[in-house]
Parts: structure tokens; sequence; C-alpha cells
């Protein structure tokens, strides 16, 4: 795909307004489409100041906003994320983990693969600990406290 920038998964030669509608391909409801970028614009005001910008000119945590609101844009059931935080400043990635946590609260289904631990950890409902390609640990994130000491050793003190 030419254009295509991996990493983040956007197309570096389409500006931000072209991303999120490309993000509702598969849509047929054009209120909603209209709807839902104004939801993500509003959230994420930066992307709405770079509208008509290439995205392949955003910094990288509006690379990872942009990225995770066109995924948003097909009103999926399920959400997948492979380190939302990668390489992002520490004020960004708050503000990447309070819109996941809204987005749990709103029922949608979230996986998530993530370092940051902590971040992770404010609304998780199960935790799987992965070590050196092994499954270490799995259960209700309260567990990691109970057992031994495990958040210590896996998460860090």
């Amino acid at each position: 795909l030419r254009g295509w920038r991996s990493g983040r998964h956007i197309f570096a030669n389409l500006t931000v307004g072209e991303n999120l509608r490309l993000g509702a391909a598969i849509r047929r409801d054009p209120k909603g489409v209209r709807q839902d970028i104004e939801r993500f614009l509003a959230l994420f005001p930066v992307l709405s100041e770079r509208y008509g910008q290439a995205a392949g000119t955003l910094s990288g945590g509006e690379q990872q906003m942009l990225a995770i609101a066109r995924s948003l844009m097909s009103r999926p059931k399920l959400l997948l994320l492979d380190e939302p935080s990668l390489g992002l400043a520490p004020k960004i990635v708050v503000q990447i983990f309070d819109f996941i946590g809204e987005l749990k609260a709103e029922g949608l289904t979230l996986l998530v693969v993530e370092q940051n631990a902590r971040q992770a950890l404010r609304f998780a409902d199960r935790v799987y600990v992965v070590s050196a390609g092994t499954l270490r640990h799995s259960g209700p994130p309260s567990s990691l406290a109970d057992e031994h000491g495990l958040f210590n050793l896996y998460i860090g003190g």
C-alpha cells in the first residue's frame, strides 16, 4: 500500500480527515460518520487543528491518536490495541489511557497488550503476565497483589 506507514498504521500521504473517513468506509450512515468524526476531533483537539494536514507529518502521539480514532470509525465491537503508549510522552500516555477507560465504560470490549502495566491496570478486568514467551500469571488485577508479591516481581514496585 502506497503511503502506508507501519508502526502506527496510518496512511501518511492522506490527510487526517481522509484517514478518519477511510476508517468508516464500510459504514452506510453518513450522518453517523460525521457525528463520530466530530466526536473524535473533540476528544483529540490536535487532530481537529491538523484535519487537512498529511498524517505523515504528525508527531508520534498525534499519529497514535489518529490510528485509534480511525479504528473506531468502523464502530467495532472489539478493539485490539498493541502497545498504545509506545514512544509517547507521559502526558499523551495518560490521555490515551483515559480515552481507553471511556471506551470500556461505553461497553466496548478491549484487548490491550501493554508494557506500561500501571496504566493498563487502571481499567483491566483480567490480567495476563507473559515473560520470556511464557504465561506466568492470569487472573483479576487484584490477584497480582495477592499472590506472593507478583505485582512487584512482574510489574515493578
